[in-house]
């Protein structure tokens, strides 16, 4: 092999032919010849091989400059002790004394039963009977990273793909929406006299041993597994009156999509994270009992404010998760005097907050979402004595017809860790077909906060400065933008108007009135008013002035009107925050009293009285009239209500409604 004589294997010749180089080799002493210079894998085996390609590493956090945490350090065993034994005791069946066996990690990638010593101080012996789920081991994977949920759902949960843009796909089943007549909640003394019951509340009673006829099905379903993902995280980015929340769940989809929606915890936090506030059990693929008292399907929520639980069964839509713990917080926060809200909000350079309320369709989300302004969150806030935070560290945002030059933000959120649900992709190439309705209208997106580039962390703020209540008005008779009283932003959020346009029947066409208590009636715990007393407390303490945007139609109702230009409400927007539209000339309108102003920069003038903007003056008073009735027919489960002390602010709020 030497050309030089010198000895076999020392060194190759340096040219081989067509005058390329040879390859060196080389014979070490211990006789192996190697073909580059790299040492040699410190493994035996493949799987040895592969333990080396993953390093340990701290839990996923949402990032938050400048927050430091005095926690004293544990060893890495004291703290999965506590942590194990903390999951435990949540899985704790009623009709045992002990939590099940658990242990860490994916059962698929465990060589052996772990043995008794390993988790000796959770081996217990039920005090009634040996069951079958007392001798297994429940493996749980415990706050995973997005790449490890990635792996578990497209191996394990059918209908699991990723997408072109590197988001997961996944499916919720047969659900693709909430289930608001299968939410329960219970009612005992707790609940009795704080929680809104009865006409137009969304709390459906329940009894307590319900509750926990449906918590066992729930907990023993979930024991029955080999495996459960667990999250520990955090509701709300004000840090004083944060909650901390466990999600026991059977699927790596309900995981990634609550990993994203909740504040993701530091490592020093996760070690201390101790006992939850609050915990939810989600057995969604299981069924509950149709032959229980108070269920109405095999699809049931529940909620024990009591005992700080919440129970999915038979619904596999994560939703569910979000809005439930949304409803929690409209239940613990006001008892703190904080107000939690149903809202986007963001900020100027300046400092300067807007909370935007709306239901569907009435450009909430678009208009909260400003490139010249910071987003602290599109959907949950609380309002406290510290000023505003948002409660989520995610977005949850629809899909359908999403399109790269419409939402250009939302659109590059979609990305790998992102959840995309029930969408349809093409089968080779992957990519997202946002106009398919195939398997729901109600596709959605749920992405960690900070995928949006503006978004300001943490997620706080000060005092807000504006109030804006966005109406989509289908009736046409609604100025684009009026500036509201204390006691008419009361009326008009206690309302929380908006128009859906029907379906065409027979080529007639009518807008129908839709009204939400609070902008989110079906997620509120409380009487209306009181939510509507703490906004106007905290408004007319920190000087912030309530405005009614109609983002809806002009010229005429649905049909022969036309809607109103989004670029308008954006310059209506723009000068609502600069405070211009304060020093602006205003009119007062007949039967709902609106203050609206004479003119606003970069708005057609003639369009700001509705009046002006209709050819037939007597249609056009028929169809305020309708509206103001459809008001005050609606408010009339309000009226009853007292607020404060005496009845003053009630007949205060009454008046602002409409005069017809």
């Amino acid at each position: 092999m030497a050309a030089n004589g010198t000895g076999r294997g020392a060194v190759a010749a340096a040219t081989g032919r067509n005058g390329l180089p040879k390859i060196h080799t080389e014979k070490k002493a211990e006789g192996v010849c190697h073909d580059d210079v790299t040492p040699p894998v410190r493994a035996q085996t493949i799987d040895q091989l592969h333990s080396l390609q993953k390093k340990k590493s701290s839990a996923p956090t949402t990032p938050i400059d400048g927050v430091h945490s005095p926690f004293a350090p544990l060893s890495e065993g004291e703290r999965s002790k506590q942590q194990l034994q903390s999951i435990s005791d949540s899985l704790a069946s009623f009709t045992r004394e002990n939590g099940p066996n658990v242990v860490k990690g994916d059962p698929a990638r465990q060589s052996e039963t772990p043995r008794v010593s390993h988790v000796s101080h959770h081996l217990v012996t039920p005090t009634i009977t040996v069951t079958d789920s007392s001798l297994k081991f429940t493996h749980v994977l415990y706050n995973l990273s997005p790449a490890e949920l990635y792996e578990q759902a497209i191996k394990y949960e059918k209908g699991s793909f990723i997408t072109s843009s590197g988001a997961l796909a996944t499916l919720s089943g047969a659900k693709t929406g909430r289930s608001p007549k299968d939410k329960r909640v219970v009612r005992d003394e707790t609940t009795e006299d704080d929680l809104w019951w009865g006409r137009g509340s969304p709390n459906i009673e329940m009894d307590e041993h319900t509750f926990m006829v449906n918590r066992e099905r729930a907990v023993d379903y979930l024991n029955s597994l080999d495996k459960v993902f667990v999250n520990d995280q955090f509701l709300n980015w004000d840090p004083e009156n944060r909650i901390k929340v466990r999600i026991v769940s059977a699927r790596a989809y309900h995981s990634l999509f609550m990993h994203n929606m909740c504040i993701r915890p530091s490592p020093e936090e996760l070690e201390n994270f101790g006992t939850p506030d609050f915990t939810i059990y989600n057995a969604g693929q299981f069924p509950c009992n149709r032959y229980t008292h108070y269920m109405t399907s095999s699809t049931s929520i529940d909620l024990n404010l009591a005992r700080r639980e919440m129970v999915i069964l038979g619904t596999q839509y994560a939703g569910e998760m979000k809005k439930g713990l949304f409803g929690v917080m409209h239940y613990l926060m006001p008892k703190r005097q904080i107000l939690s809200l149903h809202s986007g909000c963001n900020m100027g350079k300046d400092g300067d907050v807007a909370l935007f309320f709306g239901l569907s369709g009435t450009g909430k989300t678009t208009l909260s979402t400003d490139h010249n302004r910071y987003l602290i969150g599109d959907d949950e806030h609380c309002w406290s004595d510290n000023g505003v935070s948002n409660i989520e560290g995610g977005c949850y945002a629809k899909c359908i017809d999403l399109a790269r030059e419409k939402e250009p933000d939302i659109w590059n959120a979609i990305k790998f860790g992102t959840v995309l649900e029930n969408v349809v992709f093409d089968e080779h190439t992957r990519e997202v077909d946002y106009t398919e309705k195939s398997v729901t209208e109600n596709t959605r997106a749920a992405y960690p906060i900070e995928y949006i580039p503006n978004a300001k962390i943490p997620c706080v703020g000060p005092h807000p400065k504006n109030v804006i209540l966005l109406a989509c008005d289908a009736f046409g008779v609604l100025p684009p933008v009026s500036k509201l009283s204390l006691a008419q932003t009361m009326y008009h959020f206690i309302s929380g108007y908006t128009a859906l346009v029907a379906g065409t029947e027979e080529g007639i066409k009518e807008p129908q009135a839709t009204f939400s208590a609070c902008f989110g009636a079906a997620f509120i715990m409380l009487h209306p008013t009181k939510y509507a007393a703490m906004l106007a407390a905290k408004m007319q303490k920190h000087g912030a002035t309530g405005w009614l945007v109609n983002t809806g139609w002009s010229g005429g109702r649905y049909g022969s009107g036309s809607r109103i230009k989004l670029a308008y409400t954006r310059k209506i927007i723009d000068a609502i925050h600069s405070g211009s539209l304060l020093n602006a000339n205003y009119k007062k309108t007949e039967v709902f009293g609106l203050e609206i102003p004479s003119e606003v920069e970069g708005v057609p003038s003639e369009i700001l009285e509705p009046m002006n903007t209709w050819s037939d003056k007597k249609a056009y008073n028929e169809s305020l009239v309708k509206l103001a009735g459809l008001f005050k027919n609606n408010f009339e489960g309000f009226v009853a209500h007292k607020i404060g002390k005496d009845d003053k602010l009630t007949q205060e709020i009454v008046s602002a409604g409409p005069v017809v």
